[in-house]
């Protein structure tokens, strides 16, 4: 059912893959103006419970439309697989659609189409997630099949085999046949030394090669349970109509015991690395920078929140300090987008791309853009700095509430990636509670050349040093801002 673009999400829709692993970060840069009020208000106001079996429950009403968002997430993914089975927990995603005793193999997401609906799944390095949006007078008719197919899968050996198959071409065409997801998939390799992040969630080929039913069925069964789970409803429902069918069609499920997520966690980095990649298929050469930081379930020294900030005051329009000297100013670069997203149950990359204009070589690109980012980790950014990004994040609220799924998609993540309810609803008191000496600290702490990880991707003839022509200087006021796609 789902396709692979890049970390760290899977999913059919290809442009919907990163909307997805950025969601937190995309809403939250919008850039309407913010009324002074809305900083203190909560987000999504949802309505939490938990069953007996140990399922717990998210409701987010939203009436604007007779429509609903049904997702059961589950606190498993890519970097919760058993040695040698890397690919294992994207494979059991494809084959959850084949059937059970009662559906039969290819009738889940027929009957959801039959009924007007859309269904899907993706996985991640932490969570796996199935969706239905559909008409919100089905709901009960999508729980009913969710709930069977949480605990009573039912994989053949001819389809364990197509599916694998799928999944090999999908590495093949969106993997090794793309010298950018390639160059990314090795940086990831470069930034961790012993965590399981390392590892791609589609898996490598010889051990997607090598899975087996059985390893399949082992995963599923391991951590496919009620107590592992997370149903979160948004759209035109009520809360107590939620709850009686969740106990209808949920309650019934016999919880198993817990699983330690617990992972090898890395040790402290220690030297510089640099990747570079060359290919024929390259048109478009590109700088890329990884910095290891923490997340928000991983987070010591708290400085998720200040990282945010830092993010989006050094990268986040055409305004901000990096892409106005980059970018405007020397008029190096032609794009350049600075994200961070400390959505992860352990550590987080804050991430740094670019694209040099015509006639500019890389070496000179990265030489700016590293003496730039020296200067600011230097002088600091300024408490109007700050104050103007705060600003730009909390306005993304506006459309966050304004969309039933991007409710269910954060606390989906939110859930399954080591946050509460409470975490995400105190996310505006918490961005404005951030300090530009916190954000100064941040910045100086994480964002080290020392420690970064730094891909160039050049085509075969290129050379990172090749004489240019110095670009020329200019304004650029047409220049805007493009959102990383990576």
């Amino acid at each position: 059912m789902s396709s692979w673009c890049a970390p760290p999400y899977h999913t059919a829709d290809i442009c919907f893959l990163w909307s997805v692993a950025l969601l937190r970060f995309l809403f939250l840069l919008s850039g309407l103006m913010l009324l002074p009020s809305l900083a203190m208000a909560q987000v999504f106001n949802p309505t939490t419970f938990t069953l007996s079996n140990g399922l717990q429950v998210v409701v987010v009403e939203n009436h604007r439309a007779p429509i609903v968002t049904h997702m059961v997430w589950y606190r498993t993914g890519a970097a919760d697989e058993p040695a040698s089975k890397g690919g294992i927990a994207h494979l059991l995603e494809h084959l959850m659609f084949k059937g059970t005793d009662s559906i039969p193999v290819g009738e889940f997401s027929k009957t959801i189409a039959r009924n007007g609906g859309r269904d899907n799944a993706m996985t991640s390095m932490d969570f796996t997630a199935y969706y239905q949006n559909i008409a919100a007078d089905r709901l009960d008719m999508v729980m009913a099949m969710e709930a069977d197919r949480m605990r009573n899968l039912k994989i053949s050996d001819g389809d364990f085999l197509t599916e694998r198959d799928v999944v090999m071409e999908e590495r093949r065409s969106r993997t090794d046949n793309d010298p950018a997801a390639l160059l990314l998939e090795q940086m990831t390799a470069s930034l961790y030394t012993i965590h399981p992040y390392r590892a791609p969630i589609i898996g490598w080929s010889q051990e997607l090669q090598a899975l087996t039913r059985a390893d399949a069925l082992d995963f599923y069964r391991r951590w496919y349970a009620p107590n592992n789970a997370v149903v979160v409803v948004a759209g035109d429902v009520d809360p107590e109509q939620v709850r009686v069918l969740a106990e209808k069609h949920y309650g019934p499920l016999q919880a198993e015991t817990a699983v330690d997520r617990r992972r090898p966690q890395e040790p402290p980095g220690m030297v510089e690395r640099r990747l570079t990649l060359r290919s024929d298929k390259v048109q478009q050469p590109s700088w890329t920078r990884f910095y290891l930081a923490p997340s928000y379930a991983n987070d010591p020294k708290h400085q998720a929140y200040a990282l945010e900030v830092a993010a989006e005051a050094i990268g986040g329009n055409s305004n901000t300090r990096l892409y106005d000297e980059i970018v405007i100013r020397q008029g190096l670069a032609s794009h350049l987008s600075v994200s961070y997203d400390p959505s992860a149950l352990d550590s987080a990359v804050f991430h740094i791309y670019a694209l040099p204009r015509e006639g500019v070589s890389m070496e000179t690109l990265e030489a700016a853009i590293v003496r730039t980012l020296n200067q600011i980790r230097k002088e600091g950014l300024t408490a109007t700095d700050v104050e103007k990004a705060k600003d730009r994040m909390n306005a993304g609220l506006v459309y966050a509430r304004d969309s039933a799924k991007t409710g269910a998609y954060t606390l989906g993540i939110a859930l399954t990636s080591g946050q509460t309810v409470a975490d995400v609803e105190e996310w505006p008191q918490r961005i404005r509670a951030v300090t530009a000496e916190q954000v100064n600290a941040a910045l100086r702490d994480v964002v080290r050349d020392d420690l970064a990880v730094t891909g160039l991707l050049l085509s075969a003839a290129e050379n990172a040093s090749a004489k240019a022509t110095p670009p020329r200087r200019s304004a650029a006021p047409h220049a805007t801002k493009q959102e990383a796609t990576r």
